[in-house]
């Protein structure tokens, strides 16, 4: 019977596993590096991330509504109105869309029935004569249309200065349930009826003089007037709720936020118009159109409110011990490649340890 035998190597493999080594070095320089980094860590964890950002709190965003009601009374006389009293029912009106006239050459060119994106009405189809040298697309609207190539100068109601605007603000941040209003429990009836909003000594009433807010933001009421213009009254509610809720206050800035400058000259200010209806002696329906050139008050408000949460706390005291092996990085880089001794430094610290036994081999077999 013939027999086989068969045999087998187990050869080994070189590996190269790398593993901390500590060394510590005295050297007054790199401990000086080292404890200035720790330091300066410190000082981020502790200053801005606990002191400045409250680190330690949790945070919700402003939810937030406003009212306003405007007060004031001003006396106009004109050959067009003569002597007239303006109110608020007057002088506060809703923005409308503005009008314009279509030219034509022929009656081919108006259409009946046809209203213009800019039109004062409907035109009949038939073309007429609007002076001795401009033809227009006569329109079913009301007479005459308007003209609106010469502003006042100063403004019609130069008086609105001296009005008051009383507005009125509630806030609510839901995920701590607290809410607030701009008219703190501290203003009384007889205060609110007599207050004037100012910086220093009245700094949270909530009633406004609009020459004010627009002295505030830098700009002239009598000027901007003429033209009209968009102010912002911006209401900042930043609230430490670990503090009494009467640390919660508002905060009143002013800006003006259409573009008043020589790059935006083509329809600048803002104005709007409105009208009022009534009945001629004839019993023929009439009413007075009135192109408003005013002041709109945007009221925007920002808040955001922190309290005290144990998540967000130990989430920043982990971030901050992390940072401290920073100080570990950049020492080695200091010791490692700046000072003179780095050579010596990176021998002792890097050592390479060799194993010249590759492995054993191992041979089976059968016999029969």
């Amino acid at each position: 019977m013939a027999s086989a035998a068969c045999c087998g190597a187990l050869r080994g493999f070189l590996f190269e596993y790398d593993t901390p080594r500590i060394v510590l070095i005295k050297s007054r320089k790199v401990g000086l590096v080292n404890r200035a980094v720790q330091l300066a860590i410190l000082a981020y964890v502790i200053g801005w991330v606990f002191v400045w950002e409250k680190g330690y709190q949790e945070t919700d965003n402003v939810v937030s509504s406003v009212t306003t009601k405007v007060k004031g009374i001003t006396v106009t006389n004109t050959s067009e109105l003569g002597l007239r009293v303006w109110d608020v029912a007057d002088y506060v009106i809703p923005p409308q869309l503005p009008d314009k006239t279509t030219v034509c050459n022929s009656s081919k060119d108006c259409a009946a029935g046809y209203i213009g994106t800019h039109s004062n009405g409907v035109q009949t189809g038939k073309c007429r004569k609007y002076s001795t040298s401009v033809k227009t697309c006569e329109i079913y609207a009301w007479c005459p249309v308007e003209n609106d190539t010469h502003l006042p100068k100063p403004a019609f109601l130069k008086d609105a200065e001296n009005f008051t605007i009383l507005v009125k603000n509630n806030i609510w941040y839901p995920k701590f349930n607290f809410t607030r209003r701009n008219i703190l429990p501290s203003i009384s009836t007889v205060y609110l009826k007599t207050c004037i909003y100012d910086p220093k000594t009245d700094p949270f009433c909530p009633i406004f003089r609009i020459r004010q807010i627009v002295e505030a933001a830098g700009q002239n009421f009598q000027e901007m007037a003429v033209e009209g213009g968009v102010m912002g009254v911006q209401i900042n509610w930043n609230c430490d709720l670990d503090k009494p809720a009467s640390y919660c206050v508002p905060k009143y800035t002013f800006r003006r936020l259409d573009n008043k400058d020589s790059d935006h000259t083509v329809s600048p200010g803002y104005n709007f118009r409105f009208a009022k209806y009534y009945k001629d002696a004839s019993g023929t329906d009439s009413r007075t159109l009135i192109k408003a050139y005013g002041i709109r008050f945007d009221i925007m408000v920002f808040g955001k409110a922190g309290k005290f949460d144990i998540i967000p706390t130990m989430i920043n005291i982990g971030s901050g011990l992390a940072l401290f092996g920073v100080a570990t990085v950049l020492c080695d880089i200091v010791v490692l490649y700046f000072m003179k001794k780095r050579y010596y430094y990176r021998e002792k610290k890097y050592k390479y340890v060799e194993d010249y036994e590759l492995g054993a081999s191992e041979t089976y077999g059968t016999q029969s």
